[in-house]
């Protein structure tokens, strides 16, 4: 990869509100990627998280956390939205929806508290997660895996 590129990664702070709503977009479609690496280039490579109650930092233990994720957290389908943004830094709430490998289904709900450096890598994470089983019937998050289409509704329209 070019090192400009790993470097830099827009929109680039200070934000906007479209700039900062962008940015949550392409969150979420790297994470709705399920791709460990790919989505560990969006954060520097000293990144600090909180996850929950674990402590991961750097984007080789993100590459670590997310594998293991996506390992027990199937069918994994996410849904970002902004919620604040000044400066650098963009607060968002989310909900996922996956299930374990013996089919239960959960609905995981969250906020998430993002930093960015000047080139638009993200420095800090921390979030808040929580989970609620939900049964297959009640999900309402079906498209294909991998992106949201754009005409989904978001979750404000879901009334989440």
């Amino acid at each position: 990869m070019d090192d400009t590129l790993a470097q830099h990664r827009p929109p680039l702070p200070p934000f906007t509100l479209e700039t900062a709503t962008e940015k949550v977009r392409l969150a979420e479609d790297g994470w709705n990627s399920r791709d460990p690496g790919k989505v560990a280039l969006a954060y520097t490579p000293d990144s600090v998280w909180r996850n929950r109650a674990e402590f991961v930092n750097g984007r080789a233990a993100i590459v670590a956390f997310l594998a293991r994720k996506w390992q027990r957290e199937l069918d994994y389908r996410l849904i970002k939205e902004l919620w604040a943004f000044h400066d650098n830094r963009i607060a968002v709430r989310f909900a996922y929806e996956w299930h374990d490998d013996s089919g239960n289904w959960f609905r995981s709900y969250g906020n998430e508290n993002w930093e960015f450096d000047e080139g638009g890598l993200m420095q800090k994470r921390f979030a808040c997660i929580n989970d609620a089983p939900i049964s297959e019937a009640d999900r309402r998050f079906r498209w294909p895996l991998g992106r949201r289409p754009d005409e989904h509704m978001s979750l404000s329209e879901l009334g989440m």
